[in-house]
């Protein structure tokens, strides 16, 4: 342990409180905030890879399967602003080791599941679980660390969503074909819970901000908000468009095998996940150098947006290899991943961090609702994936208007009141 502790402020209602812990200790809660959003991705996205297995066994027909798929992100887009309240209220050494306990025992679970009924309880409740991951750590983050070094932490640990999506690309194909469906439900959920053992032993006991109402009541509402809702939402349309109809694209287009289309569509997410803690640790270098913390944050989510043109030409270039390498540009959109969630932490009240990273994920998974949606109706009435991608990097970059001139100018905790 190191023993130099970093001390870090914590501001609200009036008064400050110190959460004194080691350099090495809070970055060791990073790393166990990164492998559990990995977790969280890899469970969620496994019944996508099992649904031809689930569907013969269970005989269900294309409404069940669409019901299937959906019941997830209705529970979770719901959570999203309770869980958010709770993580500025409650403990989070707690509480999101019972979010984990119950996403995990969700996920095991479903590979016991003997009806359709009990597939979607699980679902939902998996949905329920797995909420905390976005408002959880970014409140962690906002507690354990100040406004002028979010950037790498933030990147940091939302990684671990791209490497999840990365290992469901190649690790769960091969799980199914030689364990079934159930059997590996059963071992993604049961042995995660030990990624408990390290987060009882490095987690801070006290890991919550000053004691505050805990009345519910709604989140302070301004133009801050409304704006990095906007923006997220434009982004969210963009990456989710990108990792839901990349592996149809590369097979019904690029005439890949779904194999070949499998691991082409990881590397897609494996530039976001590398990018993701790069952008954030620039934007920190920057403003630890003397930039303007606004012009800094807002500049870096800037050119990483500029980087979602290159999906533009993605349905024009003639050969598979020039139209993966292109994604992959289109992919360092992670860049402006940490520097978001920091615009947040810098804009919200301490004491109300949580909720609203909630209400921003809420809006950003309405755009993941319509972006799949959009693009299905293009291409059946155009033939052609060239109008969504055209479509989705507009909207994108429709997103930069909302974070330059709606989002006002970035507040350090000290100066802004709880």
């Amino acid at each position: 342990m190191n023993p130099q502790p970093a001390a870090v402020a914590c501001p609200g209602n009036g008064a400050t409180r110190e959460l004194m812990v080691s350099n090495r200790c809070r970055w060791s809660v990073v790393f166990l905030l990164f492998l559990g959003s990995l977790i969280n991705y890899l469970d969620r996205g496994t019944v996508s890879m099992a649904l031809p297995l689930i569907a013969r066994d269970l005989a269900l027909g294309p409404a069940d399967k669409g019901l299937l798929l959906s019941s997830f992100f209705v529970s979770y887009a719901l959570m999203q602003v309770p869980i958010g309240w709770c993580a500025d209220r409650y403990n989070l050494r707690w509480l999101y080791m019972a979010a984990f306990i119950l996403w995990s025992l969700a996920q095991g679970l479903t590979g016991l599941a003997t009806g359709f009924a009990a597939l979607i309880a699980f679902r939902i409740l998996l949905g329920i679980g797995e909420s905390i991951y976005l408002p959880g750590g970014t409140k962690i983050v906002s507690l354990l660390f100040d406004h002028r070094e979010r950037g790498l932490p933030c990147g940091l640990f939302d990684a671990g969503t791209s490497a999840g999506l990365v290992l469901r690309g190649v690790f769960i194909p091969w799980l199914l074909m030689r364990y079934g469906w159930r059997t590996t439900f059963v071992l993604l959920g049961f042995p995660a819970l030990v990624w408990l053992i390290p987060w009882l032993a490095v987690a801070p006991r006290r890991l919550s901000g000053p004691q505050t109402n805990r009345h519910w009541r709604l989140p302070t509402l301004d133009r801050n908000l409304l704006g990095i809702c906007l923006g997220f939402f434009c982004f969210d349309y963009y990456w989710y468009l990108v990792a839901t109809w990349l592996p149809d694209y590369l097979v019904t287009v690029r005439h890949l095998t779904i194999l070949r289309a499998g691991l082409y569509s990881s590397l897609s997410p494996l530039i976001y996940c590398l990018s993701e803690p790069l952008g954030g640790w620039i934007g920190d270098r920057l403003i630890q150098r003397g930039w303007d913390e606004t012009r800094t944050r807002k500049g870096m989510v800037t050119v990483a947006f500029l980087t979602g043109l290159m999906l533009v030409p993605v349905a024009l270039v003639d050969t598979t290899a020039k139209a993966v390498l292109l994604i992959m540009g289109a992919s360092l959109i992670g860049l402006g991943t940490g520097n978001l969630l920091a615009i947040l932490q810098s804009c919200a009240p301490p004491a109300e961090v949580g909720v609203w990273i909630g209400v921003e994920n809420c809006a950003g998974n309405i755009g993941g609702v319509f972006a799949p949606l959009a693009m299905g109706l293009l291409i059946r009435y155009t033939g052609s994936y060239f109008p969504g991608f055209t479509l989705a990097v507009g909207v994108l970059l429709s997103g930069l208007l909302a974070y330059w001139f709606v989002v006002g100018e970035l507040k350090t905790a000290a100066r802004h009141p709880a």
